[in-house]
């Protein structure tokens, strides 16, 4: 349930992040340069932003319910080491929601400067949510600031515990320059699909192009970032790492295995490439890596599903950084946007594939951790709810989903069917804007 409801609600997170400050970005270049075109684009994605924001507001109010109806041993034994994170996030969202309000109601009735100036808090009130909630989920991967004995915890110190630990930078990082990365395709597909079907006006190119910059800039960097987070997992997750490869003992200058299955203590079918992991891990060929034979079977995460997500994850996102690569290479040499068919057909899938890669990721975080919901303090057997009726629980979670999903498909083709019209040049907040 929790899983379901953390797919769902992880991808309206990265819109929460990246969308309001495209829009305002948007809204600036038409402050700047008067261009009706700009301010059209701002008005349609503001209603985008509020639309997603109000679906974020269900699918965060279900997690928030199960986090203490699915996880009662968790909460009742930490909830003071990272409470104050998650007091923090609700603060953040209040703060969100009435500025996403001043800014919705406010075309037309501030003046332009003053609109722009109150999508500021929206922009930091997103990303200060998001931060309490991976700053707890780093916390859980790598605890830190508390005391614990015989099952109590003492001498409790919150903000070294949401602040304190490695884990939290490289996740906070990858997790912004994801929101970036789904959000810039996300939005530029619809634009992508106007291209193939042979619609492409210069509104159609700059509503394309804005948001598809955006993620071709931020793509190749979360290359880098990923090669960061994957050291911190060498260094203190060695068994998830083990389990990413599927390396059953212990090995000094281990391989890296493309595809292949892990079956009977190897990966079997896979492409070897010799030395290539100790590489990756630690930047040296001759590193020594920790095999799944280190630690109790039980202590073991399932390895398939680790492999498996993690070579999604770093594929499609390789693929959408030379994607990224392909659009800043055609901006740079012809000052234009690429030309090839190829390219708009590659596009359109990007933005459902980042999704993909998105959720593989946050799969490789969760179940890479198992079987600690507290890495090496609390498991997760001991954590979850020993509650009956869970099976009758998920079907109706999972209806409601799918309500909310149609409920969302038809925002969205109405918001997109409305007719374009440009707004007045003139004038960036007057009320006869569209």
């Amino acid at each position: 349930m929790q899983a379901l409801s953390f797919a769902v609600h992880i991808p309206l997170v990265c819109f929460g992040i990246a969308l309001p400050a495209i829009v305002l970005f948007v809204e600036w270049l038409h402050l700047r340069t008067g261009d009706p075109i700009y301010l059209t684009l701002a008005r349609r994605w503001t209603r985008i932003m509020a639309a997603l924001f109000a679906v974020g507001v269900i699918t965060g109010t279900i997690l928030s319910f199960e986090m203490g109806m699915l996880w009662p041993g968790f909460m009742a034994r930490f909830g003071s080491v990272f409470g104050l994170g998650f007091a923090i996030e609700g603060f953040s969202f209040f703060l969100e929601a009435i500025f996403i309000g001043v800014y919705v109601y406010g075309w037309g009735r501030l003046s332009p400067r003053a609109h722009l100036l109150s999508g500021l808090p929206i922009v930091l009130a997103g990303m200060a949510g998001s931060l309490m909630v991976i700053s707890v989920n780093a916390w859980m991967q790598h605890p830190s600031g508390f005391h614990y004995s015989g099952g109590h915890v003492s001498d409790v110190h919150p903000l070294a515990a949401l602040f304190g630990n490695s884990f939290l930078w490289n996740e906070l990082v990858h997790m912004y320059l994801a929101g970036f990365i789904v959000t810039g395709f996300l939005l530029a597909t619809p634009y992508a699909l106007k291209r193939l079907r042979g619609t492409w006006g210069r509104y159609e190119r700059t509503a394309f192009a804005i948001p598809v910059a955006v993620a071709a800039v931020v793509s190749p960097v979360q290359v880098l970032v990923g090669d960061w987070a994957a050291r911190d997992v060498a260094t203190e997750q060695p068994t998830k790492l083990a389990a990413l490869e599927g390396l059953a003992h212990t090995t000094r200058g281990a391989p890296e295995h493309l595809l292949g299955w892990y079956a009977d203590g190897r990966v079997k079918f896979g492409i070897a490439i010799p030395k290539l992991l100790s590489l990756l891990a630690f930047h040296d060929p001759n590193a020594t890596v920790q095999g799944l034979d280190a630690v109790p079977a039980a202590q073991r995460p399932p390895v398939n599903i680790e492999r498996i997500s993690f070579q999604l994850m770093v594929a499609i996102g390789t693929g959408l950084a030379l994607l990224g690569a392909w659009f800043l290479l055609a901006a740079w040499r012809r000052r234009s946007l690429p030309a090839s068919h190829w390219f708009y057909l590659a596009a359109t899938a990007a933005g459902p594939l980042s999704v993909v890669a998105l959720i593989a990721g946050w799969v490789v975080t969760e179940v890479g951790r198992q079987p600690w919901v507290v890495y090496h303090v609390m498991t997760t057997s001991e954590a979850v709810t020993n509650a009956g009726g869970i099976p009758v629980g998920y079907g109706l979670l999972a209806a409601t989903y799918v309500l909310v999903a149609g409920a969302v498909a038809w925002v969205l083709r109405r918001l997109a069917a409305a007719p374009l019209k440009l707004a007045p040049q003139a004038v960036a907040g007057s009320p006869g804007g569209s």
